[in-house]
């Protein structure tokens, strides 16, 4: 298969448009070609093109910053000699200065299919500066690596945030250029926005279900993305960063597993099949122990559970990680009333609502957990009746 960026080097007239203007890249360090040469190298040799500027988004365009609110600088690209504007750094959207360096903005970044990736708000705020300023948009499509399935509740008005771009689903199921168009009809942007589409994307086949595997090599589109189970475990395992659990940061799988020094793994995940044993679906759980080296409970022997997706068990349609990761919460609530589950600090510069909200978009998710009287079947009522809103909506914006 090829993704936008191939195709935009491998066919000419798909460049025609592209001759006479200043062109900038949006990347990180997952934008590559094929033969894994970087976008912005891959581009710079290509006669029709004149680079004028680069951008980078959360963790920068070399991908070298590890951790939430960790900004990158500007700098000067040592090959060549551009500017390379950092939109997690002093501003996160692109200034007035920054834009009058280019004329057309490729977008050429890896997203991982959940609305918490700060890559998609991204995207929204230079298509709305772009709109803005009367600047063209060309975003060069990759795959959704979690697939076309949905899940999540959506989030509520007045909860947008960097980590919330829009009223989505946890799970959204678009590839980033669905996504864009969608942007540009939710919020009536006025936008010269064009998709350079992938050619053999299919989202529904196995093994890697939305995923080239095999085909296409894993480049890490964020520090802690290390691979295609990350990707599959994310849109639940990303509400751990709300909480006093760890979310495997500082270990060679994060956001597969979760756990703390405190808690009976054993336990909790009994608890977890006796309260909605369908909602476990999908992948196998193995109790574990880990030990940190940074971040959350770094330096200590913690127990936890590991999330499989990555065997012949795992089934995609079943899987529902939003699901399983909240009634993780919900099992430990049970089990241990007074746990400290949720983290009170400051969140992607949020610093008055709680980040487990901010996560999910709303305070029902947290609610639910801390209602003794709520059960499986309430969330699933919500969640259902978003997830099918969404799919209606969304049906209207796909590509493939």
């Amino acid at each position: 298969m090829k993704f936008g960026i191939d195709r935009l080097i491998e066919e000419p007239a798909l460049r025609a448009p592209l001759k006479g203007q200043r062109v900038a890249l949006l990347a990180h360090p997952a934008s590559v070609t094929r033969e894994l040469t970087h976008s912005l190298d891959a581009l710079a040799p290509l006669p029709e093109i004149t680079l004028a500027a680069a951008f980078g988004p959360q963790h920068g365009l070399r991908g070298d910053k590890q951790d939430n609110m960790i900004e990158s600088p500007d700098f000067v690209d040592p090959a060549h000699g551009i500017p390379v504007f950092s939109l997690y750094g002093e501003v996160r959207r692109p200034s007035a200065a920054m834009l009058a360096s280019f004329d057309l903005l490729l977008v050429d970044l890896q997203d991982l299919g959940c609305r918490i990736y700060t890559f998609i708000t991204t995207l929204r705020y230079v298509l709305e500066a772009a709109a803005a300023h009367g600047k063209a948009v060309w975003i060069l499509d990759r795959p959704n690596p979690a697939g076309r399935p949905v899940e999540g509740l959506t989030l509520r008005a007045g909860w947008e945030s960097f980590v919330g771009a829009g009223p989505l689903p946890m799970r959204h199921g678009l590839t980033l250029g669905e996504l864009a168009n969608w942007f540009i009809a939710e919020s009536d942007l006025q936008v010269d926005c064009r998709v350079i589409t992938m050619q053999g994307w299919a989202p529904e086949a196995a093994p890697g279900f939305g995923w080239p595997l095999g085909e296409r090599c894993w480049i890490n589109p964020s520090p802690n993305a290390p691979n295609l189970s990350m990707a599959r475990c994310y849109a639940g395992t990303v509400m751990l960063e709300g909480t006093t659990l760890s979310e495997g940061r500082g270990t060679t799988r994060p956001l597969e597993l979760f756990g703390a020094p405190d808690i009976d793994a054993g336990a909790l995940l009994r608890e977890m099949r006796r309260v909605a044993p369908h909602w476990l679906a999908g992948c196998r759980l193995r109790e574990c122990w880990f030990e940190p080296t940074f971040h959350k409970h770094a330096g200590k022997l913690c127990n936890g559970i590991q999330i499989h997706v990555e065997d012949g068990s795992y089934d995609h349609a079943a899987f529902r990680p939003w699901r399983l990761v909240a009634l993780a919460f919900k099992a430990l609530r049970n089990l241990r009333p007074d746990y400290p589950i949720w983290r009170d600090f400051p969140y992607e510069y949020e610093r008055e609502r709680l980040a487990i909200d901010l996560i999910n978009g709303s305070e029902s998710l947290r609610l639910w957990v801390d209602d003794p009287a709520s059960t499986a079947a309430d969330l699933e009522v919500l969640a259902r009746a978003d997830e099918a809103a969404w799919i209606e909506v969304c049906s209207a914006f796909l590509l493939y």
